[in-house]
């Protein structure tokens, strides 16, 4: 027989996703009484009872944001009337005004917000933002003391200033009144500004709660313009900006935000910013049907760069995946002023034209990423991966890396190998600058603030940081991230978690429930897409295309009748060939092509069959027995081979085809010296398989 693992003559591959299946508890009676009173389908009625709503005033609030009653800013922001006065003052005395924003998509969008409405509403204003390269996040003491040379009079940060205290307290020193509006976490020192608005810093029950640096922007604009009873023209374009900087940043799309941001899509195609337009042309139009998109996948999974697919309705993904990585690219290797012209210009022209340098560096950024990311997996696999389990962390610093991407690396990093990572390189030989992205049950800014002593600067929230170090503290830092982590987190917590909503058919696929899904959007952050899985699939036809996509056929069959559906598998290029027999985890994507549209899978999970695993997992104690395919007389069983179990289907001339759970590659020969590789996903393999599990099936049964 054959007896050295399958695994010690496979080339070395990867395996299936290895993720945490966290299915939501189904509860029928209840989604259908919900369904009953509000006139949904019941798996609709699931998917709310999934989000926490459990009455139909809960679900009336969510399906008709603008429904809800709002209380005033005011009443929630503790420094926003003084802000305001502050704002008033300095627009009645012409007092300069510098804005201080930051280089991402929430910060340049906050910045031409409000640079825009300042302006409209008569304030002398201008802007700076920071390096990304040379300075790092944040207002610092040269900014601060090149507007005092400028006579500027009041600072407004953006989307950054809560952890500034020196560069806040020189600015009062020097005499500049400091207004700073951020929604990152709360140091445990505030800077002495004379406001703070933060959202982190008002009643966790406020529907602000959960805005973005652009948010916090825009309830400043429009509380000033409807103070000073200029409103007229300024709505639109700041709701507009909203939009974009909040589905870009990955705000959480509930609260005021999901209400905004709702009434912000239906605007966005018909909005009269140029940059906007630009934006919408040049990132719609060119379509790129093989690559994947960028950022805003960061947290999840991706979809394809395609036409933007109704431009009377956008949808957040048309944003994330299309026009808000165009512009957090500027920020991350271009210049920012190139976004803050793009969005505050009135000039179609020039609108076109940066939009034009938005597309090719976004270009610049995936390619860059790609090499970024190969050469991070290889020094991972080769330096870490056997010590991952222990660590629960992953810091990996390497030169010659460009610092304004490897965010972006950090969180693809976090998808393949399920921990918390901590991505730097070296500014130079002294210093080393870092992103970090986390998995749900590590806050990245508390571990941060564990090795503040360590750091230059930092900052950030429970999901993603920044950090900067002398590189004479790595290892100490390392060290005390690895303490961190092990108090923190526990081994189950170290596979990807994949929460899935509903258990669905292949048949009950269609339009109709396409545009049942649609009372949910906009889906994004803490209201995600709906996740469902079906079971015990077959995988009909795959290939790779593109980047590294599989793009395949699924069938099922029910009742003797075969339903088949295409699906895209993004970036799983390290999982070809997949086997013929799966369970898959997916969302529900419409495709437009040739003028016509249909429904397909976007796959974000797959495992083996249950029925597979738990035969794996403990074979029936007699686990051989005989069964008979095409005509042909076969043997089969489970046998210990290193530390797993093999399934093993000997014919009657001896030969054994011998394979192992999630291998593609199986041994085919009368011994294992002379076996050779075979694909078992092939159909002739995978069918005998198939064959062999039924017989053991029986067998397991009459035991």
């Amino acid at each position: 027989m054959l007896d050295r693992p399958v695994s010690e003559l496979s080339k070395p591959r990867r395996r299936l996703p290895d993720q945490r299946w966290q299915i939501y508890p189904q509860k029928p009676e209840f989604a259908q009484n919900l369904a009953a009173l509000t006139n949904l389908s019941p798996i609709i009625s699931q998917l709310l009872i999934n989000r926490g709503m459990e009455t139909p005033e809960q679900v009336q609030a969510f399906l008709d944001p603008e429904s809800l009653v709002l209380p005033s800013p005011l009443e929630d922001f503790p420094d926003l009337a003084i802000s305001l006065e502050l704002l008033q003052n300095a627009i009645a005395s012409q007092t300069k005004i510098a804005i201080c924003g930051d280089y991402d998509a929430d910060g340049m969008t906050s910045t031409a917000l409000l640079l825009r409405s300042l302006r409209t509403l008569g304030a002398q204003v201008d802007y700076a933002i920071p390096s990304r390269m040379h300075e790092g996040y944040g207002i610092n003491k040269r900014i601060v003391e090149e507007f005092h040379s400028e006579g500027v009079g009041l600072i407004l940060t953006v989307d950054n200033g809560i952890s500034a205290f020196e560069p806040v307290a020189r600015a009062r020193e020097l005499g500049l009144a400091v207004i700073i509006t951020d929604h990152h976490d709360i140091p445990q020192k505030l800077p002495p500004a004379n406001a703070i608005l933060n959202p982190k810093l008002i009643a966790e029950s406020s529907p602000y709660r959960g805005v973005a640096g652009v948010g916090v922007a825009y309830i400043l604009a429009v509380s000033l313009a409807q103070q000073l009873g200029e409103t007229r023209g300024l709505i639109q374009p700041m709701l507009a900006l909203f939009t974009l900087g909040t589905i870009a940043d990955l705000a959480p799309l509930t609260g005021v935000n999901r209400r905004w941001v709702k009434r912000g899509l239906q605007h966005l195609p018909k909005s009269n910013l140029a940059g906007v337009q630009a934006l919408i042309q040049v990132g719609g139009v060119q379509a790129r049907g093989d690559e994947k998109a960028g950022e805003a996948g960061e947290q999840g999974s991706r979809v394809a760069e395609k036409k933007i697919s109704n431009p009377k309705s956008l949808k957040p993904e048309d944003i994330g995946f299309r026009l808000g990585p165009r512009i957090n690219a500027i920020g991350r290797i271009g210049n920012p002023q190139t976004v803050i012209e793009l969005l505050t210009t009135d000039d179609m022209g020039l609108a076109l034209e940066r939009a034009m340098q938005c597309e090719q560096i976004n270009a610049s950024r995936q390619e860059m990423c790609q090499q970024i990311e190969q050469e991070a997996s290889a020094y991972v696999e080769t330096e870490f991966v056997a010590s991952l389990q222990k660590d629960r962390v992953l810091i990996v610093v390497q030169p010659n890396w460009h610092h304004g991407v490897i965010g972006i690396v950090a969180s693809r990093l976090v998808e393949r190998y399920g921990v918390p990572v901590f991505i730097g390189t070296y500014e130079d030989e002294g210093h080393i600058r870092g992103s970090a992205r986390s998995i749900p049950e590590f806050h990245v800014f508390e571990a941060l603030e564990y090795c503040h002593d360590l750091l230059g600067k930092f900052g950030g929230h429970k999901a993603a940081g920044g950090f900067s170090l002398p590189a004479e503290n790595l290892q100490m830092m390392r060290s005390r991230l690895i303490e961190f982590a092990n108090q923190c987190l526990e081994p189950r917590h170290l596979k990807p978690l994949l929460k899935i909503d509903a258990e669905v058919n292949l048949n009950q696929i269609n339009q109709q429930l396409y545009q049942q899904l649609n009372a949910l959007h906009p889906c994004g952050m803490d209201n995600p897409d709906p996740v469902f899985w079906t079971p015990n699939v077959q995988v009909v036809e795959q290939k790779i295309v593109g980047k590294g996509h599989i793009k395949l056929t699924i069938a099922q069959t029910i009742d003797n009748q075969e339903y088949q559906i295409k699906a895209i598998a993004w970036r799983w290029g390290d999982y070809f060939r997949l086997p013929s027999r799966v369970d898959i985890a997916y969302k529900l994507r419409e495709n437009y092509f040739n003028g016509n549209t249909t429904i397909e899978l976007e796959l974000i999970g797959v495992r083996l069959p249950i029925q597979l695993q738990q035969f794996f997992a403990s074979p029936p104690i007699q686990s051989s027995t005989n069964f008979e395919y095409n005509q042909r007389q076969y043997t089969c069983g489970f046998y210990k081979n290193g530390i797993e179990a093999e399934l093993r289907i000997k014919n009657s001339e001896g030969k054994v085809l011998a394979m192992q759970p999630g291998h593609i590659i199986g041994l085919l020969g009368t011994d294992r010296q002379n076996a050779k590789e075979v694909d078992i996903s092939q159909p002739q393999y995978d069918n005998i398989i198939q064959a062999a599990l039924q017989a053991l099936s029986v067998l397991s049964a009459d035991l």
